[in-house]
């Protein structure tokens, strides 16, 4: 890769070394808390500075069982050696919306370039926020069209809920 200049950011982490993999951990977590996705890069300074490191598949494979040993609930990262501006580093793509993350037990949610411990109000707000999003079903895309709906089974089920006192003001034809 050419010459690149990076900050810091909500979805963007640094560290200098894998020595720092602890704190990786927190930083992924606070990510995923908020964005539900990031990149974190092993060999570069906070202010950016390109520094690199040494990077064996035995260090790849250390990243990636630390990451899924320490993250609940489960992720399962991009972890690939790369070259920035011609020096080894590691980068970390990971996604998740199982919200929320916790690393050793904790949950720590991203702010600005910091990673902040959450409360346990702020984590019970996290969770019914998500119970209410996952209850919304009526609100996401379908692929099918109304041809696709089976009219003599529509007409099943509404008298179902008819007799069952669930629906009212329907009137079958």
């Amino acid at each position: 890769m050419a010459n690149i200049n990076f900050l810091e950011n909500e979805v963007t982490e640094f560290k200098k070394t894998t020595g720092e993999l602890k704190e990786s951990i927190i930083s992924i977590v606070s990510i995923l808390n908020k964005h539900q996705s990031g990149r974190l890069y092993f060999g570069i300074k906070d202010n950016g500075e390109i520094i690199g490191q040494d990077v064996s598949s035995k260090t790849i494979r250390e990243v990636s069982k630390t990451i899924s040993e320490n993250i609940e609930p489960k992720i399962y990262p991009a972890v690939n050696k790369i070259k920035l501006n011609g020096k080894e580093c590691i980068l970390v793509e990971f996604e998740g919306d199982d919200i929320p993350y916790l690393a050793f037990g904790r949950a720590y949610m991203r702010v600005g370039d910091e990673d902040r411990q959450l409360s346990m109000k702020e984590i019970r707000k996290i969770i019914l926020k998500d119970e209410n999003e996952i209850g919304k079903w009526e609100r996401k895309v379908s692929d099918y069209t109304i041809d696709d709906i089976d009219e003599e089974l529509l007409k099943e089920f509404i008298e179902k809920g008819q007799k069952a006192m669930r629906l009212q003001y329907i009137k079958i034809e």
